[in-house]
């Protein structure tokens, strides 16, 4: 029997790539969701079922999770990919993009996973798969909200595990560093400079974050095999740090002092 995957936020970046990779397997039978449902017909092309969602909206997560069931009766692996970064100093990201922020990462996540868990425990399987990030451990000048949906993420994914632990559902996040998607090219696009006392502070983010050599780092492909053995390998880990900073920065911020990372922080951002 094939199994069933549901890959939301599969229209780019790692979701998509995941989705690719599933397809040239006759094992799964892969669903994919997004709100741009166009940006996936190459997907609906290899094999996959599109299902367009928006995780901001519970009736579009439940009405897409609803079809799945009509038609597979079961649902064996949910990727939690769907995520988007609001960057710029605290103070200045608006309290609408806030909440924008941690409705599609974390509420969002909430809800995809909420819909999928009543099937999982009436099987007695299932494997939940939360992309979260380096972020999720160390956050840093000009990303804090994005940050801190992803501390959210982290916090929510380890009680989950533990209060699934004797269901047959497996609960495992995806923890990525620095990987060369189109993720800065939208996060970058608007970040707010309108409060004087920061506008230095934010060209030098901006100056940092735009230099080519910040992106020469990691492809998607570590992430995204990671993403298939978590979904389909037996005996999945807890955990993936998927590329060499997210492997190094939880160590780090366990062994370096507040006020040196604070220095590190400032150093690369050419400040003082």
């Amino acid at each position: 029997m094939q199994k069933v995957i549901w890959i939301i936020g599969a229209s780019s970046g790692f979701g998509r790539d995941c989705a690719l990779k599933l397809l040239q397997n006759n094992t799964y039978k892969v669903y994919v969701s997004a709100r741009r449902t166009a940006l996936m017909q190459d997907l609906a092309d290899k094999g996959a079922m599109v299902l367009p969602v928006n995780v901001c909206d519970e009736n579009s997560v439940q009405a897409a999770c609803q079809t799945i069931l009509d038609k597979e009766q079961r649902i064996d692996g949910l990727l939690a990919n769907a995520g988007l970064g609001v960057y710029g100093m605290v103070e200045a990201v608006s309290m609408e993009n806030i909440e924008y922020q941690f409705n599609v990462n974390v509420f969002g996540v909430a809800r995809c996973i909420q819909t999928v868990l009543p099937t999982m425990r009436m099987q007695k399987s299932g494997r939940i798969v939360i992309t979260e990030s380096l972020a999720a451990h160390a956050s840093c000048i000009g990303i804090g909200w994005y940050a801190a949906s992803k501390h959210a993420l982290k916090g929510m994914h380890i009680a989950l595990r533990q209060e699934l632990r004797n269901t047959g559902i497996k609960v495992i996040a995806i923890e990525p560093g620095r990987v060369k998607t189109d993720f800065w090219q939208t996060a970058g696009a608007n970040i707010p400079n309108n409060i004087t006392d920061y506008q230095t502070l934010t060209n030098s983010f901006m100056a940092y974050m735009n230099k080519p050599s910040y992106w020469q780092t990691s492809s998607t492909e570590s992430t995204v095999n990671a993403m298939i053995d978590a979904l389909t390998s037996d005996k999945p880990k807890m955990i993936y740090r998927t590329t060499k900073d997210a492997k190094l920065f939880p160590l780090l911020m366990k062994i370096i002092p507040n006020w040196l990372y604070d220095k590190i922080v400032w150093s690369q951002l050419g400040t003082k």
